[in-house]
């Protein structure tokens, strides 16, 4: 029996027109799109396509089932469609891994969404370190993970989509401050486990930060550079959910973290994951959090 997976595979490499396309518009990497191919081949003992240069091209065998392919998967699609319509997401769960700031920061406007829209629908929402909620992501225990990452790379094992990019700031009690104004400056700094990127950041600026103070608490970051103890660096989301009076926050235009929603296993997605996807992407696009200044005319105590 022909795979339904590898048959949406070989109609979408036959759409695209490359392995490479193909991939990026099913969210999976090359090599699962490669292996995919591989071994529906296998399953059907034809080859279905050919190398011509650097590219590929469909075989007669593979044009046909590929046509094939694309009914069957219409069908299967509409079939779906028309069940979720007659379900109409009444009931269903979704359970959500997310760093601290966008837990606080964004999931608050997806939650509310959701509730709207589809109230049978339970969220359950664990706080992890991006690590650790990939790791929640592979187990199976939660469905959806909220993670960041400071370069452009993404584990193979998951379907990743980028959200935004969120800029990093440097607070300071005076404006316009720069990482290398500030090389002789006390700083305030997360733990040994989560300031590397921090540290790269001024190298990247020529100078060994003097750290002076660590702390991962932001409230107790900003108390410190409030009272003159120092200077520190801070993601935008962070601000947004709190900007302490008198702290001047400078973005700076070379350092910032890459916001993405991972989800795992073969598409299409639960019912109601889909239905939470939508709602983030609603409030990111309605909070615009990766604008360069946050807000500051708001505080709050929560972390």
């Amino acid at each position: 029996m022909l795979d339904i997976l590898r048959l949406r595979v070989l109609a979408a490499i036959a759409a695209q027109g490359s392995v490479t396309r193909a991939a990026k518009h099913l969210n999976y990497s090359q090599p699962a799109v490669s292996h995919h191919l591989a071994r529906l081949e296998a399953e059907t003992g034809a080859r279905l396509v050919q190398r011509v240069g650097r590219g590929i091209r469909l075989t007669p065998e593979g044009e046909h089932l590929a046509r094939r392919a694309t009914e069957i998967l219409g069908r299967v699609d509409a079939a779906a469609a028309e069940l979720s319509a007659m379900v109409g997401l009444r009931t269903g769960r979704v359970r959500v891994a997310g760093f601290q700031s966008a837990l606080a920061a964004l999931v608050p406007h997806a939650a509310g969404t959701l509730r709207r829209e589809h109230p049978g629908i339970e969220l359950q929402l664990t706080e992890a370190h991006p690590r650790v909620a990939l790791d929640l992501l592979r187990a199976g225990q939660v469905d959806v993970a909220v993670v960041f990452r400071y370069d452009d790379t993404t584990p193979d094992d998951i379907r990743a989509t980028h959200l935004f990019d969120d800029p990093m700031y440097l607070l300071s009690l005076e404006p316009g401050q720069t990482l290398a104004g500030n090389r002789d400056s006390a700083w305030i700094a997360g733990c040994e486990n989560c300031r590397r990127e921090f540290l790269e950041a001024c190298d990247r600026a020529g100078f060994v930060p003097p750290i002076a103070y660590t702390s991962d608490d932001i409230i107790v970051q900003q108390a410190l550079v409030a009272a003159g103890m120092g200077v520190t660096t801070m993601p935008g989301l962070a601000l947004r959910t709190h900007h302490a009076p008198g702290i001047e926050a400078s973005v700076l235009r070379d350092f910032r973290r890459h916001v993405y929603l991972a989800t795992y296993g073969e598409p299409p997605d639960p019912p109601a994951t889909t239905a939470f996807v939508s709602a983030l992407r609603h409030a990111v696009g309605q909070t615009q959090p990766g604008e360069p200044t946050p807000p500051t005319d708001r505080q709050s105590g929560s972390r």
